[in-house]
């Protein structure tokens, strides 16, 4: 398959209303043992965004990992402008995963395909117009499925190409803290623990008040390379969509992001 590589630039504006990512966002990437790692849970684009509103939205599941350690922090998960406060001990990547419960929403028939258009969702867009319901409201259950890793002290290892088993996720096969502007990295795009071939990928990182995007679809084995241009923070993620599997809801979109800082 042709790899279609496009970047693009986006200055930060106040765009919330239409912006849909969902990421952790990290207070700094590099952390020294006893310090404490703040982590907010942000939606918007470009690393631009607003707190998630935990009044509306749940948590299933947080998880740290080390190694073949495996931490639940879900309880430690708060409704403030920090929404989670954790301590760093043992050295090496840390890999925080999240799960969202399923969330229900609605769209007007062209704004819903105007989203399947921007995400890369030509699969369903192209059933719509074949069976002539483009103008057909959708309903939707979303799930978040959101990594982000960090790193504490100078040591190394290879949790960062950890499979942590949500549904939908994006794993390096690199890890970002050997890397620098300059290098590449390549990453795999998971649906139930499969490659996805196909599925666009967004590429972002954000330098000062710019944010850059690179749209990328996978290869056929799921993989994706992209350059990593520049120092600073930098977010992989992608949606895939399937029928929906319970009652309530025509179609389930499945969020997966990737969260890394580069020096």
């Amino acid at each position: 398959m042709k790899r279609i590589f496009l970047t693009s630039t986006i200055t930060i504006i106040a765009f919330l209303a239409q912006a849909h990512e969902f990421w952790l966002q990290p207070k700094k990437f590099r952390y020294k043992a006893g310090e404490e790692i703040k982590i907010d849970l942000m939606v918007g684009e470009g690393f631009e965004g607003e707190f998630w509103d935990l009044s509306r939205h749940k948590v299933v599941k947080f998880d740290l990992h080390r190694l073949n350690r495996v931490r639940d922090l879900t309880k430690e998960v708060k409704n403030t402008s920090g929404n989670i406060l954790f301590k760093a001990d043992y050295g090496g990547i840390y890999l925080f995963a999240l799960q969202s419960n399923d969330a229900y929403i609605e769209l007007e028939g062209d704004k819903f395909n105007e989203y399947l258009e921007e995400d890369g969702l030509d699969y369903i867009l192209d059933q719509r117009k074949k069976d002539n319901t483009l103008d057909r409201r959708s309903t939707e259950y979303y799930t978040r499925f959101a990594k982000l890793l960090v790193q504490n002290g100078d040591r190394t290892d290879n949790t960062f190409k950890k499979v942590v088993g949500l549904r939908y996720e994006i794993v390096p096969e690199q890890n970002p803290y050997d890397l620098k502007a300059g290098d590449y990295l390549q990453c795999k795009v998971l649906y139930e623990g499969k490659p996805v071939p196909h599925a666009l990928v967004k590429v972002w990182n954000r330098m000062r008040d710019t944010a850059f995007l690179q749209n990328i679809y996978t290869e056929n084995d799921g993989t994706i390379r992209f350059p990593i241009s520049a120092a600073g923070p930098w977010m992989v993620s992608s949606v895939k969509m399937i029928a929906s599997e319970k009652e309530g809801a025509e179609y389930h979109s499945l969020w997966a992001s990737l969260v890394f800082g580069i020096e």
